[in-house]
């Protein structure tokens, strides 16, 4: 398939390499893999090559994690969040208009902040929408910031207002969550911990009732939606079950009627076509994306999966291409 589009791409700045230590990440991936992964997060030209000999007509690009997520201080927060979208969008996008776009990256710290920054790089720089690497590291507390504190409507009713999308993308687990995965510490990161916590995540963020504040709120999910087309419908009837308890939440509508009409899936790095299969089940071929993870994942991997995967032409369509051309407003094709 030709002129596809993909979303869950990733690129870092030299701003954002000083402010990491990406030692761990070495340790746990494999210290050639990452230091290849860490080249092509800044290599976009060889990333265009690839990406036109695989039939990826369009790319959106954005910070790879815990980005702004993991800066403390809420300002300096702020100030490399508005940095890292200039360099993004002059360094990346300009050199390749036609192929590439970018979500915003935005310092969740000062949600009001992150608001009027998600508002200027949508309607001064041409951003798609954001992406939110999870949960937020605020000074002062050693607890993570979750999305679905009533401080965050504010930033959704702008997203809403904005017509554009919030890709929540993962991050590892809370250092407080992850004895768990003592002695297996490979869990921790894409392998498992990943979908745990970013599922959990969307789960907090449907029983908030953010959706009923803001019913315009549109969430995009990596990895097959990190797997909730296959745990919700049980998630939605235990709690239907629990119904006389406690911590139930605070939604008005059940978590599969939000999934379903709030909710986008990608396919980034979850290349199985039965699982892909699952998610249109659940969630309607008209709610699932095509997109690769680059450069976590490879595209040559991720495009000949899905060039040759056992669904409808119509589907395969909806999924590689017109979906993301209305979600986003895009006309990849002439």
């Amino acid at each position: 398939m030709i002129d596809k589009i993909a979303l869950e791409e990733h690129v870092s700045t030299p701003l954002n390499n000083s402010l990491w230590n990406s030692e761990g990440e070495a340790a746990r991936n494999g210290r050639d893999y990452m230091a290849a992964v860490e080249a092509d997060l800044l290599d976009v030209d060889n990333r265009i090559q690839r990406l036109e000999a695989n039939g990826v007509g369009y790319s959106i690009l954005s910070l790879t994690s815990p980005g702004i997520q993991g800066i403390t201080n809420a300002a300096q927060a702020t100030a490399v969040a508005r940095e890292t979208n200039d360099y993004v969008k002059t360094v990346y996008v300009d050199k390749y208009p036609k192929h590439l776009g970018f979500f915003a990256a935005v310092a969740m710290q000062d949600p009001e902040r992150a608001a009027d920054e998600l508002e200027r790089c949508v309607k001064s720089l041409g951003a798609h929408g954001a992406l939110i690497n999870g949960y937020t590291d605020v000074e002062g507390t050693e607890d993570g910031h979750y999305l679905d504190g009533e401080e965050s409507v504010v930033f959704f009713a702008k997203a809403a207002e904005l017509g554009v999308p919030i890709y929540l993308h993962p991050r590892e687990p809370h250092p407080r969550d992850q004895k768990i995965y003592a002695e297996y510490t490979a869990l921790v990161g894409s392998a498992w911990g990943f979908a745990h916590e970013t599922a959990t995540h969307a789960i907090r963020l449907i029983l908030s009732g953010l959706f009923d504040k803001v019913p315009d709120t549109q969430i995009i999910l990596g990895h097959q939606a990190e797997g909730l087309p296959l745990m919700l419908p049980r998630l939605t009837h235990r709690l239907w079950k629990q119904r006389e308890g406690v911590g139930l939440g605070r939604n008005e509508r059940p978590a599969e009627e939000v999934f379903r009409n709030n909710f986008y899936a990608t396919t980034a790095g979850h290349f199985h076509t039965n699982a892909l299969q699952n998610t249109i089940a659940e969630l309607g071929v008209d709610r699932t994306l095509f997109s690769i993870d680059y450069p976590y994942e490879d595209i040559e991997q991720a495009t000949e999966w899905f060039d040759q995967a056992l669904i409808p032409e119509d589907s395969r369509v909806k999924i590689g291409r017109t979906n993301a051309e209305r979600l986003f407003g895009l006309e990849i094709t002439k």
